[in-house]
């Protein structure tokens, strides 16, 4: 599985993502406009963008690029597993959420992504 983690906590985000990778996963740190052409192409798997709400700026240039259908915003809430789930099974490519929920939401939904690809 190939990731881009984009916006304010990019940097934070594909730390945390690092240790949860299995062999041959790879998370690399780019733009908005990076993950909206490599989805686009199929360079890249996912796109996990955050900004200070976690709405607008993390997923701005997906929406336009790819869609709202591709691409989901979990906003300020701090959501369930079970609402990531949906949210991936949905067939959302494109995940935005706040800088200060890194450390929560990373891991629930590297579980939904990889038992997507598993599927």
């Amino acid at each position: 599985m190939k990731i881009i983690a984009g916006g304010v906590a990019k940097s934070e985000v594909a730390d945390a993502l690092r240790p949860l990778l299995g062999d041959g996963d790879t998370v690399t740190i780019g733009t908005d406009m990076d993950a909206a052409v490599q989805l686009q192409s199929g360079a890249v798997d996912f796109y996990l963008g955050t900004c200070h709400t976690g709405a607008g700026a993390s997923l701005g240039v997906l929406v336009g690029f790819l869609g709202s259908q591709r691409t989901h915003t979990f906003g300020r809430s701090l959501p369930s597993q079970e609402q990531i789930d949906a949210a991936v099974e949905a067939g959302n490519v494109a995940f935005g959420f706040s800088i200060d929920q890194v450390q929560d939401i990373v891991p629930m939904l590297w579980r939904a992504l990889e038992a997507r690809q598993g599927a």
